[in-house]
């Protein structure tokens, strides 16, 4: 399920920089830790079964109803959680896009075809376009995965959007708002009648303490929200565009998809992790991709100028 997706960091020894994971990598933490020590007696008592006061909070800063907010361990429960409420529907999903929809399909044996539920990926893992659906039928509600809502300069669609149109499901993640990926915060938002639904699936205890600690301190806290730099991102898609062999297609995001012609993504992974300590995500097994395609976040520019320099050398040695 979650084999071969991005960060996988622990599989190599000696990783300086984090190409891999869309996650912001140089967040401030300093004041989240802090808060965290100082409370972190919450965790001798049980959290909250169902984590009412953060929908609470989340509720009063989306400017929504507390009944049309669910959070969730992630927003990857929350996939798990839709295709479980939903199992007696049908789904189609617009790849290439997060793997995680079709296995959450798969395992609560959803069966592919219209009329059920659309997931869409918005702004898109892995190649960090931002597109809408105009229309859908009646007999269809929309699941719109926008954890990288924030990783994006482009419009996307509100929480209050999402409630009043009555067919949409909504995923956030506070994990990506904040670059906390070890806390697991996720929510959804949709109408009250979704949410319900959704809610007798929901495990108890889903959230522990700390992340709930957290994250009501960050919904405090907007200074913390993580602002990648959109124009470095641009800056380095056109630079691997100039090295011959590579191409990284349009993105709207700090994130690209790009394709490698002298050799495979994997090939490409191995030789950066291991010859020059970058961690890149071999994109290859993203539906509808082959092997030569592999995904890039931009980082620092001195970072992107050495990954830059690194796969060029490859290129120019084969």
């Amino acid at each position: 399920m979650l084999n071969g997706h991005g960060d996988d960091i622990y599989r190599y020894p000696d990783i300086r920089v984090n190409f891999s994971s869309n996650i912001c990598q140089h967040a401030d933490h300093s004041l989240l830790k802090a808060h965290l020590m100082a409370r972190f007696d919450v965790i001798a008592n049980y959290p909250e079964p169902e984590a009412l006061s953060l929908e609470q909070a989340l509720a009063k800063k989306l400017g929504i109803a507390a009944d049309s907010v669910l959070v969730t361990n992630g927003a990857t429960e929350a996939i798990y959680l839709i295709a479980q409420a939903y199992a007696h529907l049908p789904y189609r999903i617009i790849h290439p896009t997060f793997s995680e929809y079709e296995d959450a399909c798969r395992m609560y044996g959803l069966r592919q075809g219209r009329g059920g539920l659309i997931w869409l990926c918005c702004p898109n893992n892995p190649d960090g376009s931002v597109h809408h659906l105009k229309t859908i039928d009646d007999d269809e509600l929309l699941v719109i995965d926008q954890a990288y809502e924030c990783y994006t300069q482009a419009r996307v669609m509100t929480a209050a959007e999402a409630v009043a149109d009555g067919r949409v499901i909504q995923l956030h993640s506070l994990t990506k708002t904040y670059a906390v990926p070890g806390l697991r915060l996720g929510y959804i938002t949709a109408s009250p009648a979704i949410i319900r639904r959704l809610r007798t699936y929901l495990r108890p205890w889903s959230v522990n303490a700390l992340a709930i600690e957290a994250a009501r301190f960050l919904l405090e806290h907007d200074e913390l929200r993580v602002i990648p730099d959109f124009a470095e991102a641009q800056r380095l898609n056109r630079l691997l565009n100039k090295i011959d062999g590579v191409a990284a297609l349009p993105t709207e995001t700090n994130y690209m998809l790009c394709r490698i012609e002298q050799c495979s993504a994997a090939r490409l992974k191995d030789y950066l992790a291991r010859e020059h300590g970058m961690l890149i995500r071999d994109a290859s097994n993203f539906r509808g991709l082959n092997e030569h395609f592999f995904r890039v976040a931009a980082q620092l520019p001195e970072e992107n100028d050495a990954l830059l320099k690194a796969i060029l050398q490859l290129t120019m040695n084969n």
